[in-house]
């Protein structure tokens, strides 16, 4: 997929959250959304997007997410079980 794209629709889950007064909780919504809808083929794509440019393009709330949560988004389960 497209790493725009990926950049994109990430950066729109992170502005719907953004709006979550506990900015913990707006975090975890991000990784949580990420990892329960996205395919793993788009999780690896963003994680490598991260890792080869340091999160160019992606809000700050996103990028936190992904960095702070990089081995829960690289499992192959869309289910975090905790």
């Amino acid at each position: 997929m497209n790493t725009d794209k990926l950049v994109r629709m990430a950066n729109q889950i992170g502005a719907f959250f953004a709006t979550e007064p506990d900015h913990a909780v707006a975090v975890e919504s991000v990784t949580s959304h990420i990892r329960r809808m996205w395919e793993p083929r788009m999780r690896a794509g963003l994680l490598a997007h991260v890792a080869e440019t340091g999160g160019a393009g992606l809000s700050p709330l996103v990028l936190e997410a992904v960095t702070a949560n990089r081995e829960r988004l690289a499992s192959l389960t869309p289910r975090n079980p905790t």
